[in-house]
């Protein structure tokens, strides 16, 4: 009988040497789990559930999440103690990884705003693409089920399908694209590409909001690792900022760094501001992206990290995704738009461990 991940069917199983059972969703075969309680979670007594359960309730407006969480997302908006409703309605479970350890990494990213013109000129000549028309995404799920969080991307040339140009091909060629606007800066729209949505300033003093549609098929590749490879920053000291500071002081050099990642994220005009994968708009230090093929998108988690010797423990909501994020025990926090926002995101990288909260149903087998 074939399981949906959706039902939150869980198989208990044992691995490695541990002695600890480990629970693991049937249909992610990497996700494992060790079912907690509330009270071991840290700083629990400090939540203000009323936030928690109106983050909920905005998240359940995704499909993701109703089918993740069903009944739930209905019974939700009518609770009358939103601590009560949580407690009893959902069950956390600490995400560890295959090895069985529970520590990840805490990232950070923030909505930057970038300046721009709809006419391009001497100033504004680096354009932000629209998809290109001729830009191929195919689906192999049909094919291979086991493929289905991935995706092929390249171009028709003759009959066959071939990579999509590079980011350094873009440059130096004309693509089948439309263009949003021509931005002032090749650093801020690299930088916005990393965000993966913007709120753009236009010189006719309008404003508009950009976020991720597509593209180009190749993997990312932190600039960050090839300054410290090359020895231009310090590992100890590399962060959006000193990136940002050697690439300005190397105007140079610009070109081969950003070249270095082959893959070039492609827009659209958005209605609102910063959205993530589900189509919500992210709300400051409650939206997270996570690596779907671990963590499902919609899914309620609770983090505990920290920022410069503060704890950073919360409930959070996994609503985005990002070429960067990759494993279980991996989150990407978003911390709103701003200077503040830019400067803890570009400086957060510490320790994690975080909790997935599923319904407390009695739907798991050996448990």
């Amino acid at each position: 009988m074939k399981v949906n991940i959706m039902t939150i069917v869980i198989v208990l199983l044992m691995f490695g040497c541990a002695k600890e059972p480990k629970v693991l969703f049937s249909e992610l075969p990497h996700t494992y789990l060790k079912p907690t309680a509330f009270s071991e979670l840290p700083k629990i007594n400090e939540i203000n559930f009323d936030v928690v359960l109106d983050d909920f309730i905005n998240t359940c407006k995704s499909k993701k999440a109703q089918k993740l969480y069903e009944q739930l997302c209905v019974e939700a908006p009518n609770a009358v103690d939103s601590k009560i409703f949580i407690y009893d309605n959902f069950r956390p479970y600490l995400i560890v990884n295959k090895n069985g350890k529970k520590d990840g990494l805490l990232t950070g990213y923030y909505e930057p705003e970038l300046y721009a013109s709809l006419v391009k000129n001497n100033i504004y000549k680096y354009p932000l693409y629209n998809t290109p028309s001729d830009l191929i995404t195919v689906n192999l799920s049909s094919i291979y089920p086991e493929l289905k969080n991935y995706r092929l991307r390249g171009k028709i040339e003759g009959n066959r399908l071939v990579p999509y140009d590079t980011r350094e091909d873009i440059k130096r060629s004309d693509i089948n694209a439309s263009v949003i606007c021509y931005c002032d800066s090749k650093i801020d729209r690299f930088f916005l590409e990393v965000q993966g949505s913007g709120k753009v300033l236009l010189d006719n003093n309008a404003t508009i909001f950009v976020g991720y549609n597509n593209q180009n098929g190749h993997k990312y590749k932190s600039i960050g690792k090839y300054l410290v490879k090359n020895k231009e920053i310090p590992l100890k000291e590399i962060s959006l900022q000193t990136i940002r500071k050697w690439l300005e002081s190397h105007p140079n050099r610009v070109d081969e760094v950003l070249n270095y990642n082959k893959a070039m994220v492609f827009f659209s005009k958005r209605n609102q501001g910063a959205t993530g994968a589900l189509g919500l708009q992210l709300r400051a230090k409650s939206s997270i992206a996570v690596d779907s093929q671990y963590i499902p998108l919609g899914s309620m988690l609770y983090l505990n990290s920290e920022y410069k010797n503060k704890k950073l423990d919360s409930f959070v909501f996994a609503q985005d995704v990002g070429g960067a994020i990759k494993g279980p025990v991996r989150a990407d926090y978003f911390l709103g738009s701003g200077k503040e926002a830019l400067s803890i995101a570009g400086a957060l990288k510490s320790p994690l461990n975080l909790w997935i909260i599923l319904p407390k149903e009695k739907r798991m087998i050996n448990e």
